[in-house]
């Protein structure tokens, strides 16, 4: 069980720190930023990691991370719970309007579900900073669903005036919600493509990462291009591949990875890049690595470049 007396101790005492003059906005980031450090919370994130990770979903799995989008699906399918139950808030305060607000209702409990999957799926590849925010996110979301869920039955039996008051409740939860996905996805970095910096911090023109012979046929090999690490294989005797080391899904370093069938497998979440185009065809990733082109100088060193870098 998770210690809840001294869970919410740390969380209130990371809002107070050196909160002064602090505004509620700030000490809010502060209570988000003291859940993602919680370790508390491990005791119910490692079971469901397991049973998420568990599920035979096959091929699903990669639909649910978003893959054939190129970016998580889980962003795109809440905006339509999301955009029901406001629209049903809009037409609570509009006179004759309750049979459209009870669909709008039911439409966001129903579609809520889809949604959560792609969260879930998502949630159980994450770092734990993450995971243990996520389930704060998950937490909210459920409350919104559950109350969604009274608003809808109350308002099926003509208490249209409890269940406007569940609905706006049911509001509130899902927009706190909303709130620690953002603190998610933009200040926790859940979902962004982490090798996207890769094109800005590399210099125009070919780098030179070794001789030829310092690279063994089938092995890995990891390099530095200024301040990017970069991976190395070399497929054949005349034939290399360079990809940016940094898996895009969460930063595992693919030159420790294992390379076979012409992919390569990163070693924190097993997301798969195919050497030849950097294309991630397994895994959590939905973006794939950059690729390097590559050359032989006339002094038997191999160079390499971002495609379209002069």
């Amino acid at each position: 069980m998770v210690p809840m007396g001294t869970l919410i101790a740390r969380i209130t005492a990371a809002a107070r720190a050196d909160g002064g003059d602090d505004g509620v906005g700030v000490r809010a980031l502060k209570v988000l930023d003291a859940v993602g450090g919680a370790e508390e919370l491990d005791a119910v994130a490692a079971p469901l990691k397991r049973v998420v990770q568990g599920l035979p979903l096959g091929r699903l799995r990669g639909v649910l991370h978003g893959r054939p989008l190129g970016h998580p699906l889980h962003p795109a399918l809440v905006q339509v719970p999301v955009g029901a139950w406001l629209s049903a808030g809009v037409l609570d305060l509009v006179p004759g309007s309750e049979r459209a607000a009870r669909l709008l209702v039911a439409v966001g409990v129903v579609t809520a579900a889809p949604a959560a999957w792609t969260g879930w799926v998502d949630w159980a590849e994450q770092h734990e900073q993450q995971m243990r925010t996520g389930l704060l996110h998950a937490a909210s979301i459920a409350a919104a669903v559950g109350l969604y869920g009274a608003s809808w039955a109350a308002r099926s039996r003509g208490r249209n005036g409890l269940g406007r008051a569940l609905g706006f409740a049911g509001l509130t939860a899902a927009g706190s919600g909303a709130a620690i996905g953002g603190h998610l996805a933009y200040r926790q970095a859940a979902g962004a493509n982490k090798t996207e910096p890769v094109l800005h911090l590399i210099e125009p023109g070919w780098h030179t990462l070794g001789r030829l012979d310092e690279f063994t046929i089938g092995e890995a090999a990891r390099r530095m291009v200024g301040e990017v690490p970069v991976l190395v294989v070399r497929e054949a005797q005349d034939v290399f591949h360079v990809l940016a080391d940094r898996c895009s899904h969460f930063s595992g370093p693919l030159s420790q990875g294992e390379v076979t069938d012409g992919c390569v497998t990163c070693p924190w979440h097993g997301s798969v890049f195919r050497l030849s185009d950097g294309w991630n065809v397994g895994g959590p990733a939905t973006a794939p690595q950059p690729r390097f082109a590559t050359r032989t100088d006339s002094d038997g060193n191999l160079q390499a470049r971002l495609p379209g870098a002069g």
